[in-house]
């Protein structure tokens, strides 16, 4: 049977992948974004900077949870190894409920671009265990701290297993990249994260992901949507409000498959 590849699968004309990022930070350390206006000194920690990245795994990767089950949708999870060690309750009910699991880097703070391409290997191999041993299950994606890979990232993902990653934003779908030990699926990134409003409006991510959703609906055959929220900014109530009002919007339109990045990218490689 020839797949058509000009629509997404059952003909759908639009994919929303709705993509959590469930991060920690080293110890000590806080996001280098936060709501609050005044930065302290360098050098000083930031406590209260640290209890607001906490959030996400102490309450809002819950209130997520509930929201998607509400919404019958599954999600793709981005995750720290750190928040996997440090909240394996949430963990193992996310993959109990069908989300998958990706990583997301030891901490956000470990950037890849400022290691050696031995330190890289040894992250994404640390990652991609710590997961496989709370869950029993490997992970097949990968997404890079601040989206910065380096010239390794996707060679080393072949090695390790992974299907897909997402640190590339260069198109608007998936696409089957070929590295030197094999092929993997770059999935683009979001345009527009719920940190975009920190300082804003959290109508403001509605009204983008709304706009963007009828534009593409209403002019392409195949189009993609990334919405992408922070368990400890999207999963606080201004912003959670805003994604269940958004999600609740999509699903009332026929054609739409909500598909997690694995679901997209076994897809892309059966296409090849």
């Amino acid at each position: 049977m020839t797949i058509d590849r000009r629509h997404w699968p059952n003909d759908a004309k639009i994919a929303i992948l709705v993509t959590v990022m469930f991060e920690s930070w080293s110890e000590g350390k806080a996001p280098p974004y936060s709501p609050m206006t005044t930065a302290l000194k360098p050098g000083t920690v930031d406590r209260l900077g640290i209890s607001w990245s906490e959030y996400g795994g102490k309450t809002g990767i819950w209130r997520f949870m509930k929201i998607l089950d509400e919404m019958e949708i599954k999600a793709t999870v981005c995750i720290s190894g750190k928040s996997v060690e440090l909240y394996p309750e949430a963990v193992r009910e996310l993959y109990k409920k069908g989300h998958e699991l990706a990583g997301h880097s030891y901490t956000q703070d470990l950037i890849l671009p400022y290691l050696t391409p031995e330190e890289e290997r040894g992250v994404i191999r640390r990652c991609r265990e710590i997961i496989e041993r709370a869950v029993g299950f490997k992970p097949v994606g990968w997404f890079s701290p601040v989206a910065a890979p380096t010239e390794h990232t996707a060679e080393f993902l072949v090695e390790e297993g992974f299907l897909w990653h997402g640190d590339t934003n260069d198109t608007d779908l998936p696409y089957p990249l070929k590295t030197a030990k094999g092929t993997i699926v770059a999935i683009p990134h979001s345009d527009f994260t719920d940190n975009r409003v920190l300082r804003g409006s959290p109508r403001d991510f509605y009204q983008v992901y709304k706009d963007t959703f009828d534009f593409l609906y209403r002019t392409e055959t195949k189009g993609m949507i990334n919405l992408t929220v922070h368990a400890h900014f999207g999963g606080r109530p201004l912003m959670s409000a805003m994604l269940a009002e958004i999600l609740r919007y999509m699903k009332g339109f026929p054609g739409v498959w909500f598909a997690r990045h694995d679901e997209i990218a076994r897809w892309v490689l059966a296409g090849q």
